[in-house]
């Protein structure tokens, strides 16, 4: 469905160590899609993938890293739509034989995500906290009221709630039909150096277990776990320097529970901005843009997973 989150990809330098360190913490799987694409799998189903950050990236300055996917119902319209609303198109509407279309764009304020549409019927995240997957989606911006206004006229997303973050700064809550996909802020001034970002959590069962196994693996961890109403939350970096969060937390209702309740805490606010800071800079992410391998990462994202594909 246009608006929902339905694939990520993580760039990073040592493909082979992320396999490794990612399916003792998430419980993923991984799919082979060729030989320069691993995709991750959850229930046997893929949901993201794996791209190889290579020296000429790294030489644009662009560092390990998460970024998510949001369906859209045109990839074409939804790019000219980015455009007039302000912002950038990093990689042009490409198609994925056989799979989908795709895009890489950056919001007004900076942040970067990809667009994508399926040649078949979607799988994308209904906004139910699901085990192993990305059940949370967070921005970090200059604005999040500019931010969320763009977002809201390309993908139809309405607010769902908000609230202090134990500073008097508001941690606002976004979604559709009344189901929360994450939450937005705008950055305080101690992080006014840092480039917007998405940051997305992954639902496990047990924060503390999932911390513990991640930091003798080699993760660095930016905000320890703390409890949240309903749940837990944790971030980290993984030993590569990409940033990601873990949660847990009962029904959709009890989202409150997941990322956006931590926003009752100041401290909450803090570590979570910095928790990415390395992979924050995600916005250089787009210049990933090589094209080719957006295509690349689409195309085999998507292929695999009949949702995605």
């Amino acid at each position: 469905m246009h608006g929902q989150f339905v694939w990520y990809e993580l760039t990073t330098p040592d493909v082979d160590a992320a396999r490794r360190f990612y399916p003792p913490i998430t419980g993923w799987g991984t799919q082979q899609f060729d030989k320069d694409y691993t995709m991750w799998t959850t229930g046997g189903a893929p949901f993201a993938g794996i791209f190889k950050l290579g020296p000429e990236q790294r030489q644009q300055g662009i560092p390990p890293n998460w970024m998510p996917y949001i369906e859209a119902d045109s990839v074409d319209e939804t790019a000219r739509k980015v455009t007039s609303l302000g912002g950038t198109v990093v990689v042009p509407p490409a198609d994925i034989p056989g799979t989908g279309r795709f895009a890489v764009v950056r919001d007004p304020q900076g942040a970067t995500f990809g667009v994508y549409k399926s040649n078949t019927a979607s799988r994308a995240w209904d906004g139910t906290p699901t085990l192993g997957r990305f059940s949370w989606h967070e921005l970090m911006t200059t604005d999040y009221k500019k931010a969320f206004d763009f977002y809201r006229q390309l993908f139809g997303w309405e607010k769902t709630g908000e609230m202090d973050m134990g500073d008097g700064s508001p941690y606002f809550m976004y979604g559709m039909k009344g189901t929360m996909y994450g939450g937005m802020f705008t950055r305080p001034p101690e992080m006014a150096s840092m480039s917007p970002f998405w940051m997305v959590y992954v639902n496990v069962k047990d924060v503390k277990k999932a911390v513990d196994i991640a930091t003798k693996a080699g993760a660095y961890v930016k905000q320890p776990p703390m409890e949240v109403p309903g749940g837990m939350i944790a971030i980290l970096g993984d030993p590569q320097g990409a940033a990601f969060a873990v949660h847990s937390g009962g029904s959709a209702s009890a989202r409150e529970t997941t990322p956006s309740a931590k926003k009752k805490s100041k401290s909450a606010s803090r570590p979570r901005v910095k928790a990415a800071r390395s992979g924050a800079r995600k916005k250089a992410a787009p210049r990933r843009k090589a094209a080719a391998k957006r295509k690349t990462t689409a195309r085999k994202a998507r292929p695999k997973t009949k949702r995605r594909s």
